[in-house]
C-alpha cells in the first residue's frame, strides 16, 4: 500500500513538472548573438584618437544589455525591459551613458565632418531620434514620482546633447532639435523648479554633484538662448560657492570619484565670474596651485581593477580633471603664473586618462569615450 502511494505521488510530480504551466521561459536573444554594429566599419585612422571613441559609442548606443536601470515602479505595469522604459536611450548600460553616447556621436560630426563613420553615426542617431521614441521618453519623465530621475547628471548631459545639436551644421540636426525639444523644455522647467528648493550644493564626486551639472546647463542656456535659466543657474552657483575658500583638494579623490568636487567647482565659477574676479577667487579657493609650472602637485587617480564598474570611475576622474584644469587655465590672464602648473597637471591627467579608454571591459567602455571626447575636443572652453 505504501509503495503504491509513493509511486502515485511520484507520477503526479512528474506530470506536473511537464505541464504547460511549468514550461521554461522562452529564450531571449542574448546580446552576444546580436549583429556587431562595427563589423562593416573601417578601422580607426592612424593618429585620430576620436575615431576610437566614435567606435565605442556606436558599439553601445543600441546595446540594451547589460543594463542598470534607475526606475520607480508604481505598479506591476511598470515592469518592462529598458527599450520600453527608455525607447531612445536604452543602450550603453544606463540612461545617462546612452545620452552622452549620443552626444559623442553628434560631437564627432560637428568637429570631424570627414569622419569615416559619418553614415553609421547618422543611421544610429536616426534610429534613436524618432518622434515615437522621444514621446516615450517624455512619458517616462512625466510618470508619478520620477521628478528626480537622472537629476542632475543625466539631465545635464541631455541638455549638452541639445547644445551640440543646436550648434550642428549637418542637415538632419534641425529636425532632431524639433523632435527632442519637448523633453528639453520639460527638463528646463523641472530644473528651474528644483533650483528654487535646493538649499545646499551637492559636493560629491559622482553623479549627483551639482557643480558639473551646472556647468553643462549654463553652456546649454547660452546656446539655446535661455537667459532666465542661465540667470537661475548663475545665481545659484554664486549663492553656493562665491565665498568658498581652501577647498580640501588633498582629500581627493574618493575611491569611486569620476568628478573632482574642488576642480569642478572652479570650472563652474569661471563661467559666472569675470576674469579678475575669478582669478582673485581662485587664489583663496585653491591656494595650493603652485607657481613653478610643476605637474606633480596633483597625482592622477589609480585604477587597480578596470573591470569593476565603481573602481573604473577613477579613469573618468583623470579625464574630467584634465578638462577642468584646462578650463580654469583658459580664463586666467596670460601672465598668471598658475597657468603653467594647471596645464602641466592637465597634460599628465590627460595622458593617463586617454590611455585607459578601451573596449577591454564594458564597465569603462560604455562611458569613458564620452569623457575623452569632451576633453579632446575642448568642448567646455567656449571661447574656442
Amino acid at each position: 500500500m505504501k509503495v503504491s502511494t509513493v509511486a502515485a505521488a511520484l507520477a503526479a510530480i512528474l506530470v506536473a513538472s511537464c505541464s504547460p504551466s511549468q514550461a521554461p521561459p522562452p529564450m531571449i536573444e542574448s546580446p552576444q548573438t546580436a549583429p556587431d554594429p562595427l563589423a562593416s566599419l573601417p578601422e580607426p585612422r592612424e593618429g585620430v584618437v576620436t575615431d576610437r571613441f566614435a567606435r565605442l559609442a556606436l558599439a553601445c548606443v543600441h546595446k540594451e544589455y547589460p543594463n542598470k536601470i534607475s526606475h520607480v515602479l508604481n505598479s506591476d505595469a511598470d515592469v518592462a525591459p529598458p527599450r520600453d522604459l527608455y525607447p531612445a536611450f536604452h543602450g550603453c548600460f544606463d540612461w545617462h551613458s546612452s545620452v552622452h553616447g549620443h552626444w559623442l556621436l553628434v560631437r564627432i560630426l560637428n568637429t570631424d565632418p570627414e569622419t569615416p563613420y559619418h553614415d553609421a553615426i547618422i543611421a544610429a542617431l536616426s534610429q534613436s531620434f524618432t518622434p515615437e521614441n522621444i514621446a516615450g521618453e517624455l512619458a517616462y519623465f512625466q510618470g508619478d514620482d520620477r521628478a528626480s530621475f537622472e537629476r542632475p547628471y543625466g539631465q545635464a548631459w541631455f541638455l549638452q546633447l541639445m547644445t551640440e545639436l543646436r550648434e550642428a551644421k549637418f542637415p538632419e540636426a534641425a529636425e532632431w532639435v524639433k523632435t527632442l525639444s519637448p523633453l528639453e523644455d520639460l527638463i528646463e522647467a523641472n530644473t528651474s523648479a528644483w533650483l528654487g528648493k535646493l538649499a545646499y550644493p551637492i559636493r560629491i564626486g559622482t553623479h549627483n554633484q551639482t557643480a558639473f551639472a551646472f556647468g553643462l546647463m549654463l553652456d546649454w542656456a547660452d546656446t539655446a538662448n535661455r537667459p532666465e535659466f542661465h540667470s537661475l543657474i548663475a545665481q545659484k552657483a554664486r549663492e553656493f560657492h562665491e565665498h568658498d575658500v581652501n577647498c580640501p583638494l588633498s582629500y581627493e579623490p574618493s575611491g569611486e570619484d569620476f568628478l573632482s568636487p574642488c576642480l569642478m567647482e572652479a570650472d563652474l565659477m569661471r563661467r559666472v565670474m569675470e576674469q579678475d574676479e575669478f582669478a582673485a577667487w581662485l587664489t583663496t579657493f585653491l591656494p595650493q596651485i603652485p607657481l613653478d609650472g610643476s605637474a606633480n602637485w596633483l597625482e592622477p587617480g589609480i585604477v587597480r581593477d578596470a573591470s569593476d564598474g565603481k573602481l573604473v570611475h577613477l579613469d573618468g576622474l583623470n579625464l574630467s580633471r584634465a578638462w577642468a584644469l584646462e578650463g580654469i587655465a583658459s580664463v586666467l590672464p596670460s601672465d598668471d603664473r598658475r597657468r603653467a602648473a594647471l596645464l602641466a597637471a592637465a597634460a599628465r591627467h590627460k595622458e593617463t586618462g586617454v590611455a585607459a579608454v578601451s573596449d577591454a571591459h564594458y564597465a569603462g567602455s560604455h562611458w569613458l569615450a564620452s569623457f575623452a571626447t569632451y576633453l579632446e575636443t575642448r568642448r567646455g572652453i567656449r571661447s574656442e
